[in-house]
């Protein structure tokens, strides 16, 4: 489960390593195997140079209105921490981190679900890599 972050992002300095964007991810086509609550999904997307800082500063995706207010990403590592809400007053807490480099990203994330005011704990992954520097017609954009 891959959460919608909104918040944004701290760019702690980075040696650029001969990496367009100052040492973060490159953009392209990537594929990311998100492992939640023992099950595994396998995603790909078009990431753009205007969504890398989102792609890094935590989890996302289309159901829930995420915000970040703490967030690190500089020197290969990334971290998080905020909560997000789905429309039906549905509250999660997530914080969380990993490692990165331009063609791999490395995440783990720890959260609190609010199911009828008791909180249920969780944990999440993300292991991503880059496909290439060109993005299929048909690929889906990350939003």
């Amino acid at each position: 489960m891959i959460l919608a972050p909104l918040g944004g992002v701290v760019l702690a300095a980075a040696a650029p390593h001969d990496h367009p964007l100052g040492g973060t991810i490159f953009p392209g086509y990537w594929e990311a195997q998100v492992r939640f609550m023992g099950t595994s999904k396998t995603e790909r997307w078009c990431i753009a140079p205007k969504d890398i800082a989102k792609f890094l500063s935590g989890p996302s995706n289309h159901i829930y209105h995420c915000v970040y207010p703490q967030n690190t990403v500089g020197d290969g590592k990334m971290s998080f921490s905020g909560e997000c809400r789905g429309g039906k007053g549905e509250r999660i807490k997530l914080s969380g981190g990993g490692e990165y480099t331009p063609t791999t990203v490395h995440s783990r994330v720890e959260g609190r679900y609010m199911l009828f005011g008791i909180p249920i704990p969780g944990s999440a992954s993300t292991d991503a890599h880059r496909l290439g520097d060109v993005c299929p017609p048909d690929a889906k954009a990350f939003k």
